[in-house]
């Protein structure tokens, strides 16, 4: 069966948003679900938590296998229940997503046999609302309704959360809904933000990762970002600037690398100069070096 490339991209990016998005959320599992579903949160016992892998689902009718994104076990505060929480991420819209929600949760819900919240995230930006129920009737009753929790991310004020210390709200700025010309400014949110976290460096090496990932600025906007920077307080500006595996880093590196490069250049320049003036003909130092006849007469005419 032949694949075209851009089938092979799409996918490969679409498995590669899969485990960023299940990373975070198992990372910071407590902070998403404060963050976005905030009158779930009370409920749940955080100190006990544990993740179950490999929950696939066989797709009969179309003959392949899904792996369930995230399922969590979790204990409810103050009753001796257990609740499953099923999250999945999207990000593309798919007309039948809802029954897919809907063939997760029966699939689960046979396997375990354990109440379950199936929560949807969606990273797509579409105007329209996307449903949040799967509905099956008959001629005489309403069968099914199945209800789901849904985040669509693109529908999110970033603004609404930039003053907050949430670690999954920080991350998750950058598949908000903000205009082209705020990017810069959801850059600059996204690093105050995660400036006042007490998380170790490790997993602010991934909330960076994760961020850059959706929304990574050009050079125009990084130093229009650097204007910014410049113009925070004092002690704000320092910590903001110190921040492990930033660009900020990451640009000194690539000026470190440019230097030896250049430093380099000029030592190759030297060596062409010495042939010149040892009188070795123009012909032989282009087979001894990298350079052209045309880059050694200037050289030698400069």
């Amino acid at each position: 069966m032949f694949t075209t490339p851009v089938i092979l991209e799409e996918e490969a990016d679409y498995m590669k948003h899969d485990r960023l998005t299940k990373k975070l959320i198992q990372e910071f599992f407590e902070e998403f679900i404060e963050a976005f579903f905030p009158n779930l949160h009370p409920y749940i016992d955080f100190s006990k938590v544990t993740f179950l892998e490999q929950e696939v689902y066989l797709d009969y009718i179309k003959g392949r296998k899904k792996e369930i994104d995230v399922l969590a076990e979790v204990k409810l505060n103050h009753q001796d229940k257990i609740l499953h929480i099923h999250t999945e991420a999207q990000s593309t819209h798919e007309a039948d997503f809802p029954e897919r929600m809907f063939l997760y949760f029966s699939y689960l819900y046979a396997k375990h046999r354990k109440p379950i919240q199936p929560i949807a995230v969606l990273s797509y930006n579409r105007k329209k609302d996307e449903p949040t129920q799967f509905k099956i009737d008959s001629p005489t009753q309403e069968v099914l309704q199945f209800n789901f929790l849904q985040l669509h991310l693109t529908k999110k004020n970033w603004r609404e959360y930039i003053e907050s210390d949430n670690p999954a709200a920080a991350a998750l700025l950058s598949q908000m809904g903000y205009e082209e010309h705020e990017r810069v400014q959801v850059k600059l949110e996204f690093l105050r933000m995660i400036t006042r976290m007490k998380i170790d460096p490790a997993k602010m090496e991934f909330l960076y990762g994760f961020f850059e990932t959706y929304l990574k600025l050009n050079k125009e906007e990084e130093a229009q970002m650097m204007e910014e920077i410049e113009n925070l307080p004092k002690e704000e500006k320092e910590v903001v600037l110190q921040l492990p595996n930033s660009y900020f880093e990451r640009g000194k590196e690539e000026g470190k690398q440019e230097g030896i490069k250049e430093g380099r250049k000029k030592e190759r320049q030297q060596i062409v100069l010495k042939l010149i003036e040892k009188g070795m003909s123009i012909s032989e130092i282009e087979d001894i070096t990298e350079y052209s006849q045309e880059e050694i007469k200037k050289l030698a005419g400069e």
